[in-house]
């Protein structure tokens, strides 16, 4: 077994394409449209969805936003550079909400920041990425 997709609803398809896309540098995988049952859906990722795991952005026609719940956690990412993934995501207009640091009671070096429809996504950075953290 493996995983292989996390599903988002976004309010927006082109605009959360763009922020995967050029602001965290994933690729458009595949997009497909269903007339019928009124969505879109986009698949974004670094990776061929045949070996990494992928996001299924899902757009259901004429719904701008979405209640998050208090359920969802964060999707992860793991970078090399947490700082230097912050100031090229702020400078690419995207949101910064917890700068690069240590996690609590760790040594594990994180970020968070937000997408478009206010999903947070953690940067872990690489090197110090521990079990368990």
């Amino acid at each position: 077994m493996r995983l292989l997709h996390t599903m988002l609803r976004v309010g927006d398809l082109q605009r959360s394409i763009d922020f995967y896309t050029r602001i965290l540098g994933m690729k458009v995988l595949r997009q497909s449209e269903n007339t019928e049952y009124k969505y879109t859906l986009a698949f974004v990722g670094y990776g061929d969805e045949s070996e990494a795991s992928v996001l299924e952005l899902t757009y259901n026609w004429g719904t701008d936003q979405y209640d998050l719940g208090n359920a969802y956690g964060h999707i992860a990412i793991e970078v090399d550079d947490a700082a230097g993934a912050c100031n090229r995501i702020r400078e690419a207009g995207g949101k910064v909400t917890r700068e690069a640091g240590p996690v609590k009671g760790g040594t594990t070096v994180i970020a968070f920041v937000e997408d478009p429809d206010g999903y947070k996504i953690e940067l872990i950075e690489k090197h110090s990425h521990v079990a368990g953290v």
